[in-house]
């Protein structure tokens, strides 16, 4: 085998190796990876790399490497699954650095972080006091949250004694133009309804790109920007030529033996109608593309 044709085959192989490790090791946020995680998702990453560009004939030894690897985290995270003490090993345990109102030195020092990073942390919480944080605690991830004081947090349904009844989020029933039949089920929403409700917008459901329902029965519909724009442009179009087909026929008709009076007179009204006509095409032109 030819060396370009080889770099192919290992790199695909590298390519699929990779997505069924993602798979395993399932999915998480950068910002949820342990420091553990993290140093493991490098290292398979340059594991895989380097396959595909390995010349010597022991290549497939970074695949034993990557395999084991692998196996390694999954182990780790399922003990984890298991173990609280494993947990706190190789992920670390939270930490409190803001109690009643008080910061706590000592843990700051432990996380090694700084009073400008602290307040930076809260400030992306878009709290600038620290007197209104009743409790803050840093995360095994990094990141820190924060519990604000009874006072200054939002007023909320039952702090008003009123009931909040429990509902279902806003669904998709039309995507690119096709009806999701089970997200309709789910919403209880017959097709006659949807038809009644694109009827009243003069629309089909090939004319919708999108089309959300919420809770309430509020109806969203996103349409395909280019057919809207193309129907608006013919009707519009054809309405001109209409018009001035209108004239054409009206001058015909007046231009041998029509007085002055009856030419200025037919001349007002063209100019009329095609006011009317350059106005209905107004709002084309204003739309942005």
């Amino acid at each position: 085998m030819q060396d370009w044709a080889e770099v192919i085959t290992r790199t695909l192989m590298a390519i699929a190796i990779l997505f069924l490790i993602t798979k395993i090791l399932g999915k998480r946020q950068v910002s949820q990876l342990s420091l553990f995680e993290y140093i493991t998702g490098i290292t398979i990453g340059n594991l895989a790399a380097t396959i595909p560009m390995e010349r010597e004939s022991t290549w497939y030894l970074g695949s034993v490497s990557l395999a084991v690897w692998v196996l390694v985290t999954l182990a780790i995270e399922i003990l984890q699954i298991k173990s609280k003490k494993v947990r706190d090993f190789a992920d670390g345990k939270t930490r409190t650095l803001i109690k009643d109102g008080k910061i706590l030195e000592d843990n700051l020092k432990k996380e090694r972080l700084t009073l400008d990073e602290l307040m930076e942390q809260l400030r992306s919480k878009n709290v600038f006091k620290v007197s209104d944080v009743e409790f803050a605690i840093m995360e095994t991830s990094g990141e820190i949250n924060v519990l604000l004081t009874k006072d200054k947090q939002p007023v909320t349904l039952k702090d008003l004694n009123m009931l909040q009844l429990p509902e279902k989020e806003p669904t998709a029933i039309i995507m690119d133009g096709k009806v999701m039949e089970q997200q309709m089920a789910y919403m209880g929403i017959t097709q006659q309804w949807l038809d009644a409700k694109l009827k009243e917008k003069s629309l089909t459901v090939k004319d919708v790109f999108f089309a959300q329902v919420d809770p309430q029965g509020e109806l969203y519909i996103d349409q395909y920007s280019d057919n809207v724009q193309m129907s608006k442009v013919q009707d519009s179009n054809q309405a001109v030529l209409t018009l001035l087909e209108q004239c054409t026929t009206e001058l015909q008709k007046l231009a041998s033996n029509s007085s002055e009076q009856q030419r200025k007179q037919l001349y007002e009204l063209c100019s009329h109608n095609l006011k009317e006509a350059i106005q209905e095409m107004q709002p084309i032109n204003s739309t942005n593309p």
